[in-house]
């Protein structure tokens, strides 16, 4: 096949342009920071903060954790379904707009999300986050479609690059709302300035997702037959991968690992901005600067990272940025609450081995997969894989909150998965060879 023209592959990027906003102000910056505020009691002396949801008193930031660990949980059971769908014959552009549309007018609608409409904020939370997932899945699936095979990397980079200036470009404008309403004749005091950036992601995203939508071509049939009917296909493509599993020693263990430290990286990820607001006392200007600098810093790291894997292999790689974690897990614990230097400094230090461990986890998967023609089911288990992880580890960060009404000893029950995940990337390394696996290319992961 030959790579689409180069329309097509910019209208494809830019989807990549408009839905990274979500994850940089909804997920990483803004959204967090605000829900612990407009739930807390505005008493900096409080400990803990406690709100009334659906009849159920819950610490403010573990139903926070809560909520993502339900939506991420949805995400793990229809993703898939839809990568049946995505590789049948239904139209991909169609679906991919139902769920960029039901994202984008999720975030907008965070725009009425104030003290009173709690319940609106959870719901808009986990339908964003919904919509976020599954459009991706129509996203990634029309790369084979766009791209001949030498040239996927290089047009799955410039999505990336997309994803990232756009993403600052809308973060950076938020900022000046957050740090400067005045200029817009906002008072200090109000939470407006806040709620506008949620309606500008919503329409950010809706708006240049349409754009993509318009140039992107007609999705490909996959094929005329399914093994089982589309509602079931997908799940019955799991169950042959996990079959395959039980036969491929060093990859299964490989997963296992994978499993249990990227528990640690996404929970760590998706709960530090409210670490950093509630228990560390950081500002929310300074919160924002934070998670730029993780942005700037996590793609050298990834590079610097990957030099290193090719030197003393994927998994002694992996296993040096797991120890990090564990670094960065004892450091959160001990910060002092208002250091806002050593928490830019532990940004520093997260971007860098965020990035790599990210990129590697996925590139030494790929290398270890069997010669097979089905390599969308196998990257559909790793998918479901990574999703249940954060599940689990969203679920236990908000129950360990709720149990010691701390979020540092969180951190620490965090520690415990990095930990696991090391001791299994260990034992990985003592896999002997097995027919099943793809040895020759795995060898070269290991040593």
């Amino acid at each position: 096949m030959q790579t689409a023209s180069k329309k097509v592959i910019n209208a494809w990027a830019m989807y990549d342009w408009a839905n990274s906003v979500y994850s940089l102000v909804i997920t990483s910056t803004i959204f967090p920071a605000y829900f612990e505020a407009v739930t807390g009691d505005g008493n900096a002396e409080t400990k803990t903060d406690n709100v009334i949801f659906m009849g159920r008193e819950f610490v403010n930031t573990a139903l926070y954790n809560y909520t993502l660990a339900i939506a991420f949980l949805i995400v793990a059971f229809i993703s898939p379904l839809l990568s049946s769908i995505a590789d049948y014959r239904g139209n991909k552009k169609k679906f991919m707009n139902f769920f960029l549309t039901m994202g984008s007018i999720a975030c907008a609608a965070m725009f009425f999300f104030e003290k009173s409409s709690l319940t609106l904020g959870v719901v808009t939370l986990i339908f964003a986050c919904i919509g976020f997932w599954g459009s991706l899945v129509y996203y990634n699936s029309f790369l084979p479609e766009i791209a001949a095979p030498a040239d996927r990397d290089r047009v799955s980079a410039k999505g990336f690059a997309y994803g990232y200036i756009g993403s600052v470009i809308l973060q950076l404008i938020c900022f000046v709302f957050v740090m400067k309403p005045e200029l817009f004749g906002i008072s200090p005091d109000s939470t407006l300035q806040y709620r506008l950036c949620f309606l500008l992601v919503g329409l950010w995203w809706w708006g240049f997702g349409q754009f993509s939508l318009s140039r992107l071509p007609k999705s490909v049939p996959a094929g005329n037959t399914l093994e089982k009917n589309i509602l079931s296909n997908g799940y019955h493509e799991l169950k042959k991968v996990f079959q395959q599993l039980l036969h491929l020693p060093l990859l299964k263990r490989y997963l296992l690992a994978f499993f249990f430290f990227n528990m640690g990286v996404q929970t760590v990820m998706l709960a530090a901005t409210l670490y950093g607001k509630s228990e560390l006392e950081i500002p929310t200007g300074n919160l924002i600067i934070a998670i730029l600098i993780i942005q700037l810093i996590a793609i050298p790291g990834a590079f610097a990272i990957s030099k290193l894997s090719e030197k003393i292999g994927n998994i002694r790689a992996l296993m040096i940025c797991v120890i990090v974690w564990i670094g960065i897990c004892i450091a959160a614990y001990k910060m002092p609450a208002k250091g806002i230097m050593q928490f830019y400094l532990l940004a520093t230090i997260v971007g860098f081995v965020m990035g790599g461990i990210q990129s590697l986890s996925r590139s030494t998967y790929a290398k270890l997969m069997p010669v097979t023609k089905d390599t969308a089911s196998f990257f559909s288990f790793y998918d479901v894989s990574e999703k249940i992880a954060i599940v689990i580890g969203m679920f236990s960060f908000g129950l360990f909150t709720e149990l010691t009404g701390s979020q540092r000893s969180s951190v620490l029950m965090l520690m415990i998965f990095f930990i696991i995940g090391l001791l299994l990337l260990w034992y990985a390394l003592s896999t002997k060879k097995n027919k099943g696996d793809n040895f020759d290319t795995a060898m070269k992961v290991i040593e």
